[in-house]
């Protein structure tokens, strides 16, 4: 097949897809769409920075201006990946692959680590680690190493992968709240649902805006019980309005707005942790995305220029002072619900959010949605990813009891693992291995050398330690892992591991151009 025929026979097939990756509806319903994608991450991308602001004690005031420099971050590195990376509709937001290490900095940090308990002291020690951890992120993806990794890769390994993106975040607390208002909740997934599934072919507004149509109604439906004082202060539901017109109009946000960012050896290990587990879902991500929209699996080129544009923009972010940026898996279930996944749509939206970023109504606004729909719009999209990922398996034999094995050993530990991890704090884990106990025999046989040697001993250790609990507090780190070690060394031919299949869907290397083969044209003459 040459790369001008069409290659609808070797895709997944692009059922239910309004929009593909390349159209450009008009500018108009271009805004809206865009909108959309990301009031899906409107959750994560306010929680992350609401969880450090508060971790570190930063003032309400600062807050607003830290939130919409997520968005700033956002936006930007959205339309840098969009347009220079792998080309893939997602929208980059605040990863919580990275929370896990910015909050043991935090610790660290309040405890005396360094020196000071100042949020602005915590923030530029964040900074410094995220800045350096995502060099090595760059490195990784533009030095090709990331993209090896894909040969050996199979459904077998992306199926739970992809899964767990989805199933690991049914706890969150805007789902499982003890105080949780399942009338609003149950409001915004019945709307969801009825607009996305049941009233989709009566109108098209139905199917392209689900998302918009149900968060906008159950808004004011929760703003009017507010207003009327069904719904007080405290209460699940309740939207404080008060709060939007005591924000500042205009936000001052630039480049080291919180300081000079400054480099502490510890802190940066424990970050890179962090970015390694945020490659892991990027690379299911870009499956994800790859499979709903019915397009080839992503090639070597292809993932190696994705993940080298997300530490680019973890450089980036780290200079705005934010807590990183990744792929967002929120988005991907939205291509899912609505059927759009144009590129065009995602970089509208990502100016809109950028522009908005700078708009202090606009952040008090987004704060404003109350956690029961963000509770509902992430089960709707949640349990779309779960969907997308298991569907990788109808490549592989399911009649093979090792591949059956994998799946469910996979699924299991990736839900087990974290679970136990979520009884500790990076403190409490470090603890409980008790290193100081480890070396404390080589300080015993000789004071003076067996301290040195110890001391760096127990430093390394701590690093692979802090390593060990962040990789193991993600699901889909934990679950990958252990399907990529299991499917590569448990004998299985490439027709049962669907090897074969998968194959004749990956694109080719030069199906992927880089900006600069597109632009300057060096990829053009061949």
């Amino acid at each position: 097949m040459t790369r001008d025929e069409p290659a609808a026979d070797d895709s997944e097939g692009t059922d239910g897809i309004e929009y593909g990756i390349d159209d450009r509806p008009p500018l108009d319903e271009s805004v809206v769409l865009g909108v959309q994608h990301y009031l899906t991450m409107v959750g994560a991308n306010i929680a992350v920075p609401l969880i450090l602001a508060d971790a570190m004690g930063m003032p309400d005031h600062i807050t607003v201006q830290f939130v919409g420099t997520f968005f700033v971050v956002s936006g930007v590195a959205t339309l840098a990946q969009t347009t220079f990376g792998n080309r893939y509709p997602i929208v980059q937001g605040a990863p919580f692959s990275m929370l896990a290490p910015a909050l043991a900095i935090i610790g660290a940090v309040q405890t005396g680590a360094v020196g000071g308990a100042d949020w602005q002291v915590i923030l530029v020690q964040l900074q410094g680690a995220i800045i350096v951890a995502a060099t090595v992120q760059v490195a990784l993806g533009y030095f090709g190493l990331v993209g090896k990794l894909r040969r050996f890769l199979s459904p077998v390994v992306i199926a739970p992968t992809i899964a767990l993106i989805g199933l690991a975040l049914f706890d969150v607390t805007q789902i499982t709240s003890d105080n949780q208002n399942w009338w609003l909740l149950g409001l915004t997934l019945g709307l969801i649902l009825l607009f996305s599934q049941y009233l989709d072919v009566k109108r098209k507004a139905f199917r392209l805006y689900p998302v918009i149509l149900a968060i906008a109604i159950a808004w004011l439906v929760a703003a009017g019980l507010s207003a009327g004082n069904v719904l007080v202060d405290g209460q699940p539901g309740y939207v404080p309005l008060e709060d939007v017109t005591d924000a500042s109009l205009i936000l001052p946000i630039y480049p080291f707005q919180w300081g000079t960012p400054e480099i502490t050896a510890a802190f940066v290990v424990g970050m890179i942790a962090g970015v390694l587990a945020s490659i892991v879902e990027s690379i299911g991500d870009y499956y994800a995305v790859a499979n709903l929209t019915g397009s080839a699996a992503p090639s070597e080129k292809r993932i190696n220029h994705g993940i080298g544009m997300e530490g680019l923009m973890n450089v980036f972010s780290g200079i705005m002072g934010t807590g990183g940026s990744t792929s967002y898996s929120e988005n991907i279930g939205a291509i899912g619900l609505t059927g759009v996944a144009s590129r065009y749509v995602v970089q509208v939206g990502a100016i809109v959010m950028l522009i908005a970023g700078f708009v202090g109504y606009f952040g008090q606004l987004i704060v404003t949605i109350p956690n029961p729909i963000i509770g509902g719009l992430f089960i709707a999209m949640f349990g779309q990813i779960v969907a997308v990922g298991l569907s990788n398996l109808k490549h592989v034999d399911l009649d093979s009891s090792r591949n059956v094995f994998i799946v469910g050993f996979a699924m299991f530990v990736g839900l087990a693992i974290p679970e136990y991890m979520a009884n500790f704090d990076t403190a409490g884990f470090r603890a409980t291995v008790d290193l100081a106990a480890a070396v404390a025999p080589l300080v015993e046989f000789d004071p003076i050398v067996g301290t040195v040697v110890a001391g760096w001993i127990e430093v390394t250790a701590q690093a692979v330690v802090d390593t060990i609990f962040i990789v193991g507090s993600t699901g889909m780190a934990v679950g990958g892992l252990a399907a990529l070690f299991l499917d590569n060394t448990i004998p299985g031919t490439r027709e049962e591991r669907g090897l074969a299949e998968w194959e004749r869907l990956t694109e080719d290397e030069s199906d992927f151009e880089t900006f600069w083969e597109r632009w300057v044209g060096t990829g053009r003459e061949k």
